[in-house]
């Protein structure tokens, strides 16, 4: 069986679920940032630059430094001054006839009819969140559900709309997004009454100017590693969307090849888990960040997409401890989501049709934020670069420009070839011949462990425990060789090699001796040495003499 085979299933496999799409471009950009504060051009300079966006599309009105504003400052300091550039400069306005579902015209509207720019970039030092105004009452209120008759929001979410401004409509409660669970990316654009705001912040300018870095390094090497999704299980039927999205995302990344690991349970993946090389994170439902995430180091790969669904999940972004966007970011991630007050759970993105999006369309994260929301004018926030594509090459051409480079990710691009076979229907044992006849897996870490699996599940627990004991010794990242500890000793203790498990938790003890599981490790150390008894060494040597 030749790799070329497998790889020309892969690359046919995935010329069909990734459509080919024009690059996105800097001039669909107009960048927005924070006069007032030194920072925020400088980000903003820093993304133009990267990007290629126009010097006439970096914008800068003095705003306020905090991340909350009101409703009055809100629209007299960002949203008119920006309305007015936007109506002057980059879009055309003109009446249109309104149809009804019938296709019959029933009303004139003003309205956007040919626009220079998609996206809408605002950076570091932008307000984040406008704060309710109890002295605003609107009639449209009084035909609301009671817990929509707010006007809070997200900065970001409230200029999306802006587009819509001539129609007048109602700040309390969120307005629907007809774009939601587009396929067609063209779709998403000012002219179709969507402009896609996202933010390039977090809890530091570096942060903040890091992702554009990440993302197009991802875009150039690949967007590689992991993907973990974390549901509850809940029996609640209002809250069951929220694990179905997520089941979804897994399924869809697990179509695409991803080495896919998710979690069930109410708790959220623990502190002791080893979350390793990062690509890919959903899960739900604590305030707070926690579990993997609260560590010094989280191992997120360049290009990660990390979000947790909760309803304050972006109540700042200044945190690196509170909440989740800002600590996600400041450990690394690339882009990710979140809300700003409370959005209800039909009021957050759609992560089953995001994924799809950004993963299997080839959307831009832009695009993929904003198919993914069911409303607008409400509570979510997007952090990332709107240009981000995942997809941006092919598959086959990155595998041949990695292989060509002699760079180390060439790895990945190997393990989705398995991945995609197996989910196909290939055998076990034609996987692992595949992994076993080509050269790099016996200097690759990820594609030994990968063999172990394989042979592991394939019933073969000798060939398992050599795939793994080899794996180590290939500089495996921190949190892998804790994996690769952890399963070695279930191996081993599988095959009776009670000494050989044993002294591979001493190792992992070692090894890692921060590592938040070592309490359990500790015990089953213990009780290994109890099954034992006294090594050799500690053997008194007239015992030793009279034992011969």
């Amino acid at each position: 069986m030749k790799m070329a085979w497998w790889f020309s299933g892969l690359a046919v496999g995935l010329a069909v679920l990734r459509p080919p799409v024009a690059p996105a471009s800097g001039s669909e950009v107009l960048v927005v940032f924070n006069s007032a504060l030194p920072e925020s051009k400088a980000v903003a300079a820093y993304y133009a630059e990267r990007r290629g966006v126009p010097a006439g599309q970096v914008l800068g009105f003095e705003l306020s430094r905090e991340e909350s504003v009101s409703r009055a400052e809100y629209r007299d300091t960002l949203e008119q001054p920006l309305l007015k550039e936007l109506e002057a400069r980059f879009w055309r306005l003109g009446d249109a006839e309104i149809a009804d579902t019938n296709g019959r015209p029933v009303k004139i509207e003003r309205k956007v009819l040919e626009s220079k720019i998609r996206y809408l970039a605002l950076c570091y030092g932008v307000p984040l969140r406008i704060l309710p105004d109890s002295n605003l009452k609107e009639p449209a209120e009084d035909t609301m559900r009671p817990e929509f008759r707010r006007n809070e929001a997200a900065v970001d979410s409230e200029l999306a709309v802006l587009p819509l401004t001539h129609q007048k409509l109602p700040l309390a409660g969120p307005l629907r997004n007809h774009t939601y669970t587009t396929t067609n990316a063209a779709w998403l654009s000012p002219t179709n009454g969507v402009l896609m705001v996202t933010r390039l912040d977090g809890p530091t300018p570096e942060i903040a100017r890091g992702l554009v870095d990440k993302a197009m390094q991802a875009e150039t090497e690949g967007l590689w590693g992991r993907a973990y999704f974390d549901w509850r299980n809940v029996a609640d039927p209002a809250m069951k969307p929220g694990d179905d999205w997520i089941r979804t995302a897994a399924d869809m990344a697990r179509l695409l090849g991803f080495e896919t690991i998710t979690n069930d349970q109410e708790a959220t993946f623990p502190a002791s888990f080893p979350m390793s090389q990062i690509a890919y994170y959903l899960g739900w439902y604590r305030q707070h960040v926690d579990g993997p995430f609260t560590l010094p180091n989280v191992e997120f790969m360049p290009g990660a997409f990390a979000y947790h669904l909760h309803s304050f999940s972006a109540a700042t972004l200044r945190s690196t401890s509170n909440h989740w966007a800002g600590p996600l970011l400041a450990k690394g991630a690339t882009a990710t989501m979140g809300c700003v007050h409370e959005p209800y759970l039909g009021g957050t993105p759609d992560l089953g049709v995001f994924t799809a999006r950004l993963l299997f369309h080839n959307f831009t994260f832009g695009e993929a934020a904003y198919a993914s929301q069911n409303v607008l004018s409400w509570m979510t926030t997007v952090v990332g670069d709107p240009l981000y594509r995942p997809g941006a090459k092919p598959p086959p051409r990155l595998h041949i420009e990695l292989e060509a480079k002699q760079n180390k990710l060439v790895e990945w691009s190997h393990l989705r070839v398995v991945n995609l076979n197996q989910s196909r229907g290939a055998s076990l044992a034609e996987m692992i011949s595949y992994l076993e006849q080509i050269p790099i897996t016996k200097q690759s870490a990820v594609l030994s462990e990968k063999l172990g699996d394989l042979c592991a599940a394939q019933g073969k627990p000798a060939s398992a425990v050599h795939a793994y004991e080899r794996a180590l010794k290939l500089d495996p990242s921190p949190q892998q060789r804790i994996r690769l500890r952890l399963t070695l000793g279930e191996r081993l203790l599988a095959l009776n090699r009670h000494a050989e498990a044993a002294a591979n938790y001493e190792k992992l003890l070692e090894e890692s001796p921060d590592y938040a599981g070592k309490d359990s490790v500790q015990v089953k150390l213990q009780e290994l040495k109890g099954k034992l008894g006294p090594s050799p060494e500690a053997t008194p040597a007239g015992e030793a003499r009279s034992a011969r």
